[in-house]
């Protein structure tokens, strides 16, 4: 099936791959190219963080691989659509920086950057990724064998789209659904705070 294009509207211009990513539910289970998936990771890679600290990681598995069900087994019931999708990736954040060992109270913003690096580059590569909080964080650093000093970020499914002929009448309603966001005087305040 070809790209879905369900671009954001947007107030004013942005990048490509802003308008074009969006979070569909609808994964064909073909699998991802190696070189589209080291790709990602290499975005995710130059993202910006404290003291160049870098403290993302990424475990990820490829539809057959023989770990798969490691992550799969942690997604939560409303979210086994992702099991469709080529890739599955749990991220991590590391909560102490390697230089002294002092808390990085920005692990889990430099986390978000990479991720957003990550998920950028899949949509420029013609994939269609879904970051998703609907997994079982608490047992995650236990059944992939995370250092607990690890904390886990979202979990992302990324992939080929399918189409919505799988899906059922609720998840086609959200699919189907328009791309929303807060106006831009919502979130971003000159000088100071507005309430």
């Amino acid at each position: 099936m070809d790209y879905p294009h369900k671009k954001a509207p947007t107030d004013l211009p942005v990048i490509e791959p802003i308008l074009e990513r969006w979070s569909p539910l609808a994964f064909d289970p073909k699998p991802v190219e190696e070189e589209k998936v080291r790709a990602m990771f290499e975005a995710a890679r130059w993202a910006p963080s404290a003291y160049n600290e870098q403290p993302w990681r990424y475990v990820y598995a490829l539809k057959g691989d023989p770990k798969r069900d490691a992550l799969e087994n942690l997604l939560v019931a409303g979210n086994a659509w992702a099991k469709n999708a080529g890739v599955l990736v749990l991220s991590f954040a590391k909560k102490t920086f390697a230089h002294n060992g002092n808390p990085n109270r920005h692990h889990m913003h430099d986390l978000g950057a990479a991720s957003a690096y990550l998920v950028a580059q899949a949509t420029a590569l013609g994939l269609v990724p879904h970051q998703m909080s609907g997994y079982d964080a608490d047992n995650a650093n236990e059944m992939l064998g995370v250092p607990p000093d690890y904390e886990p970020g979202s979990m992302i499914a990324v992939g080929y789209y399918a189409g919505q002929d799988g899906l059922d009448d609720g998840s086609k309603k959200r699919e189907d659904g328009p791309r929303v966001r807060k106006a831009l005087d919502e979130i971003a305040f000159r000088g100071g705070w507005k309430a």
